[in-house]
């Protein structure tokens, strides 16, 4: 049930260029699930609404969360300048989260591209005590990468960069064809287009896709309908072919949504 809640930074530090890492201190994450995500609040009070970012992590004992974020505007700048011990702001937990347990047995990829990798770690971790064999297809610009090794303790991990500096060359898709891999279910989060590759590769071949859509939120809780992608289905809510990314989503069986 998602609530506004408050907690503490524990640590916060830059680990790419732009990209940064904050564990909060906050009784959310007794409620988190990968796939899910927080609100939070900037300092500025005239700012109403919180900013969306993906959980990254979630600690052993459940008492803290981990959001690894890009500052892409003023209010993820204001984040990248928070210290330890500062009182902060969230609204969570929102959104519905992978579902893992189709894994189970399983040979599962993880497929992240860009700001689209943070959410897959903790989604490996809980993979690695389900599934059968747990792969991951990451892509980066260059090779400034974050999380890759932390990533490497729970799965095979394969790169694509861009430029070619490190692993394949391309996207990951190519990295999914050059290494043969042959899964039984896919998870998957990034841009769009990505997604939308991800889509057209596995449909075809019978296989489970889960998407995690990224698209720019206002309200986070469904209200002013200004994240929604088309479906195959009527939604209840609004009686079009459509349905809203924050609440329904962010994570979607890929035959559900057209993209």
């Amino acid at each position: 049930m998602k609530k506004k809640a408050y907690g503490f930074v524990i640590r916060s530090e830059e680990i790419s260029a732009d990209i940064y890492s904050m564990w909060i201190e906050t009784d959310l994450a007794k409620d988190a699930n990968p796939g899910q995500f927080v609100g939070l609040f900037t300092s500025d009070k005239s700012a109403l609404l919180p900013r969306p970012i993906s959980i990254c992590e979630v600690n052993r004992d459940k008492t803290a969360i981990r959001l690894v974020y890009r500052i892409a505007g003023e209010g993820t700048r204001q984040f990248s300048h928070y210290q330890a011990g500062r009182r902060v702001a969230l609204l969570g937990v929102l959104g519905n989260g992978f579902p893992y347990e189709k894994a189970t047995g399983k040979h599962a990829l993880l497929m992240g591209g860009g700001i689209g990798i943070p959410p897959i770690l903790e989604l490996a971790k809980k993979l690695s005590d389900c599934a059968e064999k747990v792969s991951c297809v990451i892509g980066y610009r260059n090779s400034d990468t974050f999380l890759l090794e932390e990533l490497e303790q729970y799965a095979d991990v394969y790169v694509a960069t861009e430029d070619g500096s490190l692993g394949t060359k391309g996207n990951v898709i190519d990295a999914l064809e050059n290494n043969k891999l042959n899964p039984d279910i896919i998870y998957a989060c990034g841009p769009m287009p990505m997604l939308r590759g991800i889509k057209n590769w596995a449909e075809p071949r019978g296989i489970e896709a889960y998407i995690s859509l990224e698209e720019r939120m206002a309200c986070g809780v469904g209200a002013c309908l200004g994240c929604v992608c088309t479906t195959k289905e009527v939604d209840h809510h609004s009686h079009v072919n459509n349905t809203r990314i924050c609440t329904d989503g962010p994570v979607f069986d890929s035959r559900e949504v057209m993209i």
